[in-house]
């Protein structure tokens, strides 16, 4: 039996008189492998006896050689510490993310960026699809792509305007623009000012190559009146009587609706109903109340779809995968034709088939079975994305603020835009009837682009006025932000790095 040195043998002392640090004799991590069982050890290693191992730190005054590292592990060597499961990363990367998202910001960012996006997306899609269409008019091909970025800067100024503008003045601005869109809803009736477009009198001239379409004002102009007619009421507590909640706002909006019926046109009707319903719901419409309301529009909406041959052929085309008798289902079927050639990335931008006389209308109402067709899934799930985006963004501003105003017209602009979205890839996708509505901030047409880009600009403004927001983006400012900082910062020693 090896003699215990540890016991009854006094260790030497270190050139500088001091003895070695004491060592528990369970303490692996200050020590190392030496690299072999039995290697030559110096200094306080071999007054303790442990053979093979030698000690990482240096006791003053004495010199420790270090041995070489080994690779890989011994047989005796102590395991790794586990890994820390993996579901706490992914729940650390979920929280951040959870945080990141509810920022006071984020509407504000969402409602601007995917605004922004659309519109620019838009721009290029409409050059796309609408070069082939401008040749066959004896047009340049960039016509109808000048006109749309016209109307774009135009817009741009406007959702500036509209995001800058405090609530009280969009409150004023209600009533003259339903004022001003009902009588320009009514010039359209009149013979000789009223222009007819693919069978719908819903147009009227302003010279040139110009024209404007009443109706698309309309729904902002009943969203904003709407609004402010709800808020009033309710700071009087009158909401909770049927009489105070379904007038005056029913009639108008039936009003607006009859003027649009005349002219033909069903699909704004459509979007202008789903605005009414937006609004009945927020404002808290009883089940029995907001369902006769719907029953009755219902009920017209069948009278008016049974008396008319075209709107029941329409009707007759969803889910068509045949043309049919007379190509009474050719724009549908050929949609369905240009998202199937798209495949998942497309066919490249430009390089649209059925834009070239096959597809009607590629540039307005089924813009995006060409953005299928030459960007391909990935581009018609990014398209979607973006509308999906605004609309959370718009929930959101509708729900976290306390003014009434603010939240029915955030609510109603939100309506608008994912109801007329909806309305209009259902027809691409065959899943709807043809409405014949343009896809919001992205299909051609300067009359639809004016209104939602000031409806976006609106969304803006009532995200800013949310109080945390407004709080970030005033410490986003350089003065306040560089203030702040002074604040925070101590002043350090001049020789302290």
């Amino acid at each position: 039996m090896p003699a215990d040195d540890t016991t009854g043998t006094e260790p030497r002392r270190s050139p500088g008189g001091r003895f070695p640090a004491a060592v528990p004799p369970f303490a692996p991590p200050p020590l190392a492998l030496s690299g072999g069982a039995t290697g030559a050890l110096t200094g306080p290693a071999r007054a303790l006896g442990l053979p093979g191992l030698a000690l990482r730190g240096r006791a003053p005054g004495a010199a420790v050689r270090r041995a070489p590292a080994v690779r890989g592990r011994s047989a005796g060597s102590d395991a790794r510490p586990p890994r820390p499961p993996r579901g706490n990363k992914v729940r650390r990367m979920y929280e951040r993310a959870r945080r990141a998202w509810d920022r006071p910001l984020t509407a504000y960012y969402l409602i601007f960026g995917a605004g922004l996006l659309l519109t620019v997306l838009g721009l290029v899609m409409v050059y796309s699809a609408s070069m082939i269409k401008a040749l066959e008019l004896s047009l340049p091909g960039s016509y109808f792509f000048r006109k749309q970025f016209l109307a774009a800067v135009i817009g741009s100024g406007l959702m500036l305007l509209a995001s800058r503008m405090p609530g009280k003045l969009h409150r004023a601005l209600s009533y003259p623009l339903l004022v001003g869109a009902v009588f320009l809803m009514v010039l359209v009736q009149v013979p000789g000012i009223g222009h007819s477009v693919n069978g719908n009198q819903n147009w009227i001239y302003l010279g040139g190559p110009f024209q404007l379409q009443p109706s698309e004002f309309g729904k902002l102009a009943l969203i904003l009146w709407g609004a402010d007619l709800l808020a009033r009421k309710q700071d009087k507590r009158l909401l909770t009587q049927w009489k105070h909640l379904l007038v005056p706002l029913v009639p108008v909006a039936f009003m607006l609706l009859g003027l649009i019926m005349l002219g033909g046109d069903m699909g704004t009707a459509i979007i202008l109903t789903a605005i009414l319903f937006g609004l009945l719901w927020l404002a808290g419409a009883p089940t029995r109340l907001f369902g006769g309301v719907l029953a009755v529009a219902l009920t017209l909406g069948f009278i008016l779809i049974k008396t008319s041959p075209n709107r029941m052929s329409r009707l007759a085309c969803i889910g068509a995968t045949d043309p049919g008798p007379q190509d009474q289902c050719w724009q549908a079927v050929h949609g369905i034709y240009a998202l199937a050639s798209g495949g998942w990335f497309g066919s490249g931008l430009g390089a649209s088939v059925e834009k070239w006389g096959q597809l009607p209308e590629p540039h307005t109402d089924f813009i995006f079975a060409i953005t299928g067709e030459e960007l391909g899934l990935a581009g018609t799930l990014s398209v979607l994305a973006l509308f999906a985006a605004l609309g959370y963004a718009g929930i959101r501003v509708a729900g976290r603020t306390e003014d009434p105003f603010v939240r029915y017209a955030a609510g109603g602009v939100t309506t608008w835009i994912t109801a007329q979205a909806v309305v209009n890839v259902g027809a691409v996708l065959g899943l709807l009837p043809i409405a014949g509505v343009p896809l919001p901030l992205f299909s051609y047409g300067g009359s639809a682009l004016l209104p939602t880009m000031f409806a976006v600009g609106l969304l803006i403004a009532f995200a800013r006025e949310d109080p945390a927001a407004r709080a970030a983006l005033a410490m986003r400012r350089p003065g306040v932000r560089w203030k702040t900082m002074r604040r925070r910062v101590k002043k350090r020693p001049s020789g302290e790095r």
